[in-house]
């Protein structure tokens, strides 16, 4: 049985239109029969442009967008018909890392703080002396210095404040890891240093991860498999190698065209 299954999942939204005498609605079908399974400890790369569905796929598996039909399964529980407390309670196994760190970092918070209060979900009991060490432990595994642990999110780099909020989506003890456009708001010297991070974690605690990305490139670097979006579909799906050797979809060839290439040297 795989870890995570997605079946036959739609997201839709209704968009009214037209003018003021004559209203119409739209569907928009932004997850359109979307059906994947994967499997524990794997890597998946979800790849495709801006507005293909990616982002509102990762927020119905993360059940923040309700799901128009279709099914969210994970370990063999569906998530899709829990309640509202049941999910909050559920999802201590599966924890999102947002593209814009410092939006996603409650400003007001030092890192200690933001990690205790993370970690508090899975260990209510722990005393302080034992969350301390926990947090100083996270914290070298992400690659920060605790003696910063209590610093604000803005004293912080860009690659300094996703390492922080990666240690805030590991706090919790997740099997589950959704990783939103992690890299993309980075510069490239530390994308690489970020992608390397999560691979060890991967190893590290065992964790089934969801990497989604514009940048084919980048997923090939980091994923198992690949799964291409378009319109709300999943048009391509392989072994990361076999998907960037040798694409079946035209889609996915534009994607692969659009990599920048070096030029030929004289």
């Amino acid at each position: 049985m795989s870890y995570l299954e997605l079946r036959k999942l739609e997201t839709h939204f209704t968009k009214h239109a037209g003018s003021l005498f004559a209203p119409r609605t739209e569907v928009i079908r932004a997850v359109d029969g979307v059906s994947l399974s994967i499997e524990k400890g794997e890597i998946l790369g979800l790849v495709g442009e801006s507005g293909c569905g990616k982002s509102t796929l990762s927020r119905t598996v993360m059940q923040l967008i309700p799901a128009t039909a279709g099914e969210v399964m994970l370990a063999g529980e569906s998530l899709t018909h829990l309640s509202h407390h049941q999910v909050r309670r559920r999802r201590l196994d599966f924890q999102m890392i947002f593209q814009d760190p410092y939006a996603s970092l409650n400003p007001r918070m030092t890192i200690f703080t933001t990690l205790e209060e993370a970690m508090k979900q899975r260990h209510p009991q722990l005393g302080k002396a034992e969350l301390y060490h926990k947090i100083i432990t996270l914290m070298e595994t992400v690659g920060l210095d605790p003696a910063v642990m209590k610093k604000y999110p803005h004293e912080f780099s860009g690659g300094q404040r996703q390492r922080i909020a990666i240690a805030r989506a590991l706090a919790p003890e997740p099997k589950l890891i959704i990783a939103d456009e992690p890299v993309s708001a980075l510069d490239v010297s530390i994308q690489s240093q970020i992608l390397n991070l999560l691979k060890k974690l991967r190893d590290e605690f065992q964790l089934t991860m969801i990497f989604i990305s514009h940048d084919l490139g980048v997923v090939r670097y980091i994923a198992d498999n690949i799964a291409v979006m378009y319109q709300g579909k999943i048009v391509e799906y392989g072994e990361a190698e076999n998907v960037f050797h040798h694409p079946q979809h035209e889609y996915t060839k534009r994607l692969l065209n659009s990599i920048p290439k070096l030029p030929a040297s004289a």
